[in-house]
């Protein structure tokens, strides 16, 4: 029986470190997450907030960001977080589409699609 989501990797092509860091811990504000000294070795880099779980594994070869697949991120404060990544330099595109949600997408460095909502109190249908 499955209990719960461990984390979500995405995929990143190697040297992408840096601007992943600057990116996922700087503009999202997660924390970085120290991995075992083996997969250390791979590249790529983890973080987390709460039970939360994003790993940025190297894609070696043929790198192809996630534009459709994606990770969805539950997040208070939904204007303020969108303000916080536009005045940083990251575009958000809102979409109304999700009753009972309001929610945006941006692309992180490497061009994965990443979606952020928070619920807004009215019921899905």
């Amino acid at each position: 029986m499955i209990t719960a989501v461990d984390h979500v990797q995405l995929a990143a092509p190697p040297g992408t470190e840096g601007a992943l860091r600057a990116f996922y811990a700087g503009v999202l504000g997660l924390t970085e997450i120290p991995k075992p000294p083996a997969l250390a070795a791979r590249g790529g880099c983890w973080f987390g907030t709460g039970a939360v779980q994003l790993h940025l594994g190297i894609e070696t070869t043929g790198f192809r960001p996630a534009r459709k697949a994606h990770p969805g991120l539950r997040v208070t404060g939904i204007e303020a977080y969108a303000a916080r990544l536009e005045a940083r330099g990251t575009p958000v595109t809102w979409d109304d589409e999700l009753p009972g949600h309001r929610r945006f997408y941006c692309a992180d460095p490497v061009g994965n699609r990443l979606e952020f909502l928070e619920p807004d109190g009215r019921e899905r249908p």
